[in-house]
C-alpha cells in the first residue's frame, strides 16, 4: 500500500468523525475517500468492537498490522488452529502452563499441524489483532495494576451548588484484566490506600503483587532498580502479605495494562455518566460500580468470554485470603515511662502500663484505632487495647510487681494515715480514691497530690474541700484543685433563710387582697 503512514491517518480520522455521528457523506467530503471505502473500514471496527480511545491510542503501524491480518487469506491448517487461541489465551494465565505444553497438546490431536516455531508466531498475531495495545500475558492471582485518571469526576454540593472535583482511582488485575474503580476525596497517602483496600475486598482476595504508578502515596523515592515505598504502604503490604513492586520511572509499557483501562474507562464509566449530577461521593461510587458491572461483563474484542468470566474460572481462586479485619492505618507519638509504670498517652489523656524496667526511659508509642503498642529500640514491650477514658488506666498486673520501689516507698496504710492527721473527710475521701482502682498504684499520684495541697491553703481548707467533693461524688485531685481554685470550700453550705419582714405600719395586711 502506498504511502501507508497517510492512509492510516486517514483511517483513524475516518474512526474519529464516525465516533463523533458525522455522515458517510461528509467524511467523504472531508477525507477525500469514496463512501463505499468508508463504509469498508467503518464495517471493520464494528467487527472488532474498538472504541474511539482504543484506535488512538494505537500506533500506525499496530494498526497497519492489524489491516494485513484481516486481508491474508488463512489456509485451512491455519483456521483449525486460531479455533484453539481463546483457550489456550486462558490456559497462559495459569501457573505452570507454557506455550510449549499447548503446543504438544495440539500437536498430538493434529499430526498435520503447525510445528512449534509457526505456532509460537500465529498465536503472536492473534493476540496482537485481538488486544493491539497489551500483548504481555500475566499469570493468574499475580499482579494488581494501580492508577489515577488524569481526569476527574464531580460532585455539586445539594445546598450551595459548589462544585467538588474528585479524583478516580483504576485498579486492573493483570490475568483477568477484572476492573475496579472508585471516586474519592485525593490522592493522599490515606484515600489512597483505603481505595486499593476496597479494591482487595471487592475482589475477594489479593494477588502476590500492587503495581502502583509513582505516586507520592506509595513511593518515597523513585529508583529504577530499588524504589523506596512508602513506610505506611509498605506496612500495608506487610499486613496483606503481598508485595510492593513500583513502575520504572519514564517505562509507559510497564503499566500498559492499567493505562488502556483508564482509556476504556473514559468511554464506558465517564461517558456514560457525564449528563448525570450527583450530590455526595457514596451516590458517584454507587453509579459508578453499576457502570463498571456492564464493562467487566463485557465481551473481550475477538473472544467470547469478559473479564468477570475469566476472573471467575481462572483467577479468583489464585488470590490468597483476606484477613479477617481490615488494615488500621498506624501512626506514632513518643512518651516516657513514669515511676508508677505507666505512660501518658496525650492523644486519648489517658494511661498504659510498661514493664517496670523500663521506668524513666523514652518510648516509641505506635497507634491505631484499636490498638496501643509500645516499643523501645524497636523492641515490643507490651500492647494495649486503646480505650478513650480521658485520665483513665489501662494496666497489666505484671507490669507493676508489689517490690517496685515506688510502691515500696509508698503504701496504702501510709496514705491513709497522713490523711486521718489533716480531717476525717480527707481521710474518707482517699480510702475512695484507693479503692476505686483496679491496683492501689495508679491511686498513688493522685493521693500525693492532694495531701500536698496542705501546704499551700492548710488542713482545714482541704478538709472542707474533700468534705464538698465527697457531697459531689467525685474523688480525684482535679474536683479538689479546682473547688480550692475558685473558694467553693469556704461557701456556708447552710440553707439561707427569708430574712425577718419588719413591723411596719405601711405593710397591706391579707385582708387587702380578699
Amino acid at each position: 500500500m502506498a504511502n501507508t503512514q497517510i492512509d492510516m491517518r486517514k483511517i483513524k480520522q475516518i474512526f474519529k468523525l464516525y465516533s463523533e455521528g458525522v455522515s458517510k457523506r461528509k467524511t467523504s467530503l472531508i477525507t477525500g475517500l469514496s463512501r463505499n471505502t468508508i463504509t469498508k473500514y467503518i464495517d471493520f471496527f464494528k467487527r472488532y468492537q474498538l472504541t474511539n480511545y482504543e484506535v488512538s491510542a494505537m500506533t500506525l503501524e499496530e494498526l497497519n498490522n492489524l489491516f494485513k491480518s484481516d486481508q491474508k487469506e488463512k489456509s485451512p491448517q491455519l483456521l483449525t488452529l486460531e479455533k484453539y487461541f481463546p483457550y489456550f489465551d486462558k490456559e497462559l494465565r495459569k501457573t505452570g502452563v507454557t506455550k510449549e505444553l499447548l503446543w504438544q497438546e495440539y500437536y498430538a490431536k493434529h499430526p498435520d499441524g503447525f510445528k512449534i516455531t509457526q505456532f509460537r508466531y500465529w498465536y503472536r498475531e492473534w493476540a496482537k489483532e485481538v488486544s493491539p495495545v497489551m500483548h504481555f500475558t500475566h499469570k493468574a492471582g499475580d499482579k494488581l495494576f494501580i492508577d489515577f485518571t488524569g481526569k476527574k469526576l464531580s460532585i455539586v454540593d445539594r445546598h450551595t451548588g459548589e462544585i467538588q472535583d474528585l479524583e478516580v482511582f483504576v485498579c486492573v488485575l493483570g490475568s483477568s484484566q477484572y476492573t475496579y474503580v472508585e471516586a474519592c476525596e485525593s490522592q493522599k497517602k490515606e484515600d489512597f490506600m483505603a481505595c486499593v483496600e476496597n479494591a482487595l475486598w471487592f475482589y475477594g482476595g489479593v494477588p502476590e503483587a500492587l503495581v502502583p504508578d509513582n505516586l507520592r502515596a506509595a513511593v518515597t523515592k523513585s529508583s529504577r532498580y530499588e524504589p523506596k515505598v512508602n513506610e505506611d504502604f509498605a506496612d500495608f503490604a506487610a499486613y496483606y502479605e503481598t508485595a510492593v513492586l513500583p513502575t520504572r520511572a519514564y517505562k509507559p509499557r510497564d503499566k500498559a495494562i492499567v493505562e488502556n483501562a483508564v482509556r476504556i474507562i473514559y468511554t464506558r464509566v465517564f461517558a456514560p455518566l457525564r449528563n448525570q449530577t450527583f450530590h455526595n461521593r457514596p451516590e458517584l461510587n454507587k453509579a459508578i460500580l453499576e457502570q463498571l458491572k456492564l464493562h467487566n461483563n463485557m465481551s473481550f474484542r475477538g473472544r467470547e468470554y469478559s473479564r468477570h468470566s475469566l476472573f471467575e474460572e481462572i483467577e479468583k481462586h489464585q488470590l490468597k485470603a483476606l484477613p479477617s479485619k481490615r488494615y488500621e492505618i498506624k501512626r506514632s507519638a513518643n512518651a516516657t515511662v513514669h515511676k508508677n509504670s505507666h505512660i501518658y498517652f496525650g492523644k486519648d489523656k489517658h494511661y498504659y502500663s510498661v514493664p517496670y524496667q523500663h521506668i524513666g526511659k523514652r518510648v516509641k508509642v505506635i497507634y491505631s484505632d484499636s490498638t496501643v503498642e509500645v516499643y523501645h529500640q524497636q523492641e515490643l514491650l507490651t500492647v494495649h487495647s486503646r480505650t478513650k477514658q480521658k485520665y483513665g488506666y489501662t494496666s497489666i498486673k505484671e507490669h507493676m510487681p508489689s517490690h517496685h520501689r515506688f510502691v515500696s516507698e509508698w503504701s496504702s496504710e501510709r496514705f491513709i494515715a497522713w490523711a486521718a492527721q489533716i480531717g476525717d473527710h480527707c481521710k474518707e475521701l482517699i480510702i475512695k480514691i484507693l479503692d476505686k482502682k483496679q491496683h492501689p498504684e495508679q491511686s498513688y499520684k493522685s493521693c500525693l497530690g492532694i495531701l500536698h495541697l496542705t501546704k499551700k491553703v492548710g488542713n482545714a481548707r482541704l478538709d472542707n474541700a474533700c468534705k464538698r467533693a465527697l457531697d459531689y461524688g467525685a474523688h480525684n485531685y482535679n474536683i479538689i484543685e479546682r473547688i480550692l481554685k475558685n473558694g467553693w470550700d469556704t461557701l456556708d453550705e447552710d440553707v439561707e433563710q427569708q430574712p425577718d419582714i419588719p413591723s411596719h405600719n405601711n405593710i397591706r395586711g391579707s385582708n387587702y387582697y380578699k
